[in-house]
């Protein structure tokens, strides 16, 4: 590892990497390592204790500019490639993400705060989308239209769009990374990745292994920085044809302005607010532990937690009190701990809306159940809540929590709790839990949402198109849906007289 900063006093877990190679602090732009001109960093802390785990090189929009010029240059070998030969190097790149599994899984917990047991979770999740595109890369097949013409032949083909920019968040980063770059390097396409400043580390991991891959230099770069000046230059530079964001709804729509004038493709995952509903033949024991996995892992930092959880009022009581048992059962504490449920939050921003989030609701008639308060495992951390029967105006039914807080209300009817989910401007996910197989149909249709989960909580893997509805976000990511979206339609029309 290079150092860009003699202030630099690292955190004393990182002795525990096998690999030391995969700790970087420098961009990665056509196949070398760079500090930047001004040889300018920041600091990337752990969350859990606030101890420095590196300066990481930031650079400036020219040097943004340049490696959009690097990925452009790049462009031609990497697609011409035969589809085999990529799949070749995106096995490879899966094959030692597996390898590397608990060092990478180190260097999350340590950048963003959760436990190691869902680091490791999302390393396997992450790894599993370069291997779904690897074979997906093969996969891309031209298509042949029956021809209204005489003495024709008509051939539709996908070809890979050019330069694609990826935008990540901190909450799943590498993950966001690979569902990106993986699709989008399938195709044919090269890459300009910013990952969160608050999480560099894990895409800079990324950047090393796929280097040892095999990936050409220019085919995927990692830039680290300030992300309006390098988000910037992807949105103008009319050379990134795509640009693919993970984030809030209101900075996805800045980007989104910001593209429209060159007119670039746009996959963007925003923001949610999701239901979960549990109707009153549920198994209590089973929507118990649906509803905790739906709003605790990642600590709730996550699009998908449940942030409004509709209980039918015959067993509202009965699930409040087994909800409220298993919450306050919950183990606070840094993400190297054993046996941890509910780790930091990431900055002190989080930390405050959720205060906010619990105090307004109070405010507004909820009960606290449990919690409510900071937890003493440090400035970050934050009890895992319940509040039950908040108010429909109290902020928490209106806005995502991205916390610890569960939010608990009653309904009477099925049509009843239908409207009150839908009424939001979100559609990513919801939750439905019922054994009714009739009922499971129907809400499976009315819940105007990308994803319905019914009866479990994970649904999400290479597989599948994720992405929601209204105010959640633009196209899909995962599944040929997510390959195809960085590729443009070529029709050929061929005559076949001499």
């Amino acid at each position: 590892m290079t150092a860009l900063h003699a202030r630099a006093t690292y955190h004393e877990a990182l002795s525990r990497l096998n690999d030391r190679h995969l700790l970087r602090d420098l961009s990665y732009v056509a196949g070398r390592w760079v500090a930047g001109k001004a040889n300018q960093s920041f600091k990337v802390s752990d969350p859990s204790s606030s101890a420095t785990l590196a300066w990481v090189a930031s650079l400036d929009r020219d040097e943004a500019v340049g490696a959009i010029g690097a990925a452009a240059d790049a462009f031609a070998a990497w697609r011409s490639l035969l589809p085999q030969q990529r799949s070749s190097i995106l096995r490879r790149w899966f094959e030692l993400m597996l390898d590397a599994r608990e060092d990478l899984a180190l260097i999350m917990t340590l950048e963003q705060g959760k436990p190691l047991a869902e680091s490791r979770g999302e390393i396997d999740y992450a790894a599993g989308f370069i291997e779904w595109y690897a074979e997906e890369a093969k996969r891309l097949n031209a298509e042949s239209v029956t021809s209204h013409l005489p003495d024709t032949e008509m051939i539709v083909r996908r070809e890979p769009l050019g330069v694609v920019g990826i935008v990540t968040p901190w909450n799943f980063p590498a993950a966001m990374i690979t569902r990106k770059a993986a699709a989008a390097l399938a195709a044919g396409c090269t890459v300009v990745a910013h990952p969160s400043s608050e999480t560099p580390l894990s895409a800079l991991a990324l950047a090393e292994l796929g280097e040892r891959a095999g990936l050409p230099a220019g085919v995927f770069n990692v830039l680290t920085g300030d992300a309006a000046t390098i988000v910037g230059a992807f949105c103008d530079d009319p050379r990134v044809r795509a640009l693919s964001f993970t984030g809030s709804t209101g900075i996805g729509k800045l980007i989104a302005g910001q593209c429209a004038s060159s007119m670039k493709r746009l996959v963007m995952e925003l923001g949610g607010h999701a239901p979960l509903i549990v109707f009153d033949d549920a198994d209590l024991d089973r929507a118990v532990d649906i509803a905790i996995n739906a709003k605790f892992a990642t600590s709730g930092q996550d699009c998908l937690a449940a942030n409004r959880i509709f209980v039918h009022r015959p067993i509202m009581d009965a699930f409040v009190a087994a909800f409220g048992k298993r919450i306050a059962a919950l183990k606070v504490g840094g993400g190297l701990a054993d046996a941890v449920d509910i780790g930091p939050l990431m900055h002190e921003r989080a930390v405050a809306k959720v205060e906010e989030h619990v105090a307004d609701a109070l405010r507004h008639g909820a009960r606290l159940v449990t919690g409510g308060r900071r937890h003493p495992a440090g400035p970050l951390f934050f009890e895992p809540t319940l509040l039950a029967d908040p108010s429909p105006d109290a902020l928490i039914m209106h806005e995502e929590t991205f916390g610890p807080v569960a939010a608990v209300t009653p309904f009477d009817s099925e049509d009843e709790v239908v409207t009150r989910a839908n009424d939001t401007e979100y559609g990513l996910v919801a939750y439905v839990v019922t054994k009714n197989g009739a009922r499971q149909m129907r809400l499976g249709r009315a819940l105007e949402y990308g994803m319905v989960a019914i009866n479990r909580v994970k649904i999400t893997g290479g597989p599948i198109p994720f992405g929601g509805w209204k105010q959640s976000g633009l196209g899909r990511e995962g599944s040929r849906h997510g390959i195809e979206a960085f590729t443009e339609l070529k029709y050929l029309c061929v005559d076949t007289t001499d």
